[in-house]
Parts: structure tokens; sequence; C-alpha cells
């Protein structure tokens, strides 16, 4: 490799970490509702291997409320928001169900972080990136909200909290 191609390397691998670091370490305070192409639309497909090794589809759980959070396990408001995530799910037990969608995580971290920091709902893991073009993510972590319907009714950017969840299932949002 020539020096002119090393260091061209060097800089564009220092401008991609740059980058990652920037959108892992914002404030949860950037959090809230966001606009996405999905919103209003029906949910795109999501399919695949669950950490557990059990198939998952999105339509499977079609009568119910889907949040469908997309995180890693090395994005500091991914972890400081998953203690929320549980709340809402446990609140909504019956009524609504978490998903996970591990984005450029191996399965050893994402199964280490779930056993160490709780939540009991499917996570995918492996290759997401896919689904992460189909809702339009942009920034981790984010969350959709999706009613009974399919529907695709809420994008939250930033660190979720469980009441905030609450609000977009008892359409206290405008």
């Amino acid at each position: 490799m020539s020096r002119r191609t090393a260091i061209l390397v060097g800089t564009v691998a220092v401008l991609a970490a740059a980058f990652v670091l920037l959108l892992a370490t914002r404030s949860p305070s950037d959090a809230g509702p966001a606009g996405s192409a999905a919103v209003g639309g029906l949910a795109p497909a999501l399919t695949g291997t669950t950490l557990d090794g059990e198939p998952f589809d999105l339509d499977d759980l079609r009568g119910e409320w889907v949040v469908v959070n997309f995180f890693a396990t090395w994005c500091p408001p991914c972890v400081t928001e998953h203690p929320e995530l549980i709340r809402f799910a446990e609140a909504n037990e019956g009524r609504a169900e978490v998903v996970s969608v591990a984005f450029d995580d191996t399965d050893e971290r994402v199964g280490e972080f779930f056993a160490a920091n709780g939540g009991d709902w499917p996570v995918l893991t492996g290759d997401t990136q896919s689904a992460s073009l189909d809702y339009g993510v942009v920034k981790l972590p984010e969350s959709y909200v999706i009613d009974p319907n399919g529907t695709v009714v809420a994008k939250l950017d930033g660190g979720v909290t469980a009441d905030e969840l609450q609000a977009v299932v008892d359409g206290r949002t405008s």
C-alpha cells in the first residue's frame, strides 16, 4: 500500500470513528418525537432470528402495540434508556411488545448486555442493516411505535422514557 493510500485510509477511519462517537454520546435531551418516512405508513417488514435462536416476524404481533427499538450495546444513550424500555414492557404486558434490533453489534455482546441488564423480549441480531435502512434509522437509539393495525404512529429519537412511550400508546401525543 502506498503512503498516500495509507494516509487516506487512516483519515477515513478517524472520521468514521469520530462520527460514531458523536452519535453515541449525544445528549438524551435530544429525545422526542421526530419525523420519518415510515411514520403514517404500514410498518416495514421486520423478520429474522432472535438472540434466542427463534424465528421472528413483526406481522405475528398484529393486534397489539409494538415498540421497535434500534440500539447498540456501545451506545451510551441506548444503555441509559434500557431500564425505561423494561418499565414500559412490564407495565404493558399483554398489550404492547418491545422488540430490540441490535445495530453493528455481536451476538455475544448483546447477549451479555441483556443478561446483565434485563429485558425479556425478542432481540434481533446479525444482519440488521437492511431493517435500519427500511425504517430510516439515522442515529441511535431510535424507537418506532406501531399500532395494532401495523401502522407506524411515531418515531422517537434519543433515549426514550416509559412515559413517552405510554403517551403514544394511550393517544396522549400531538
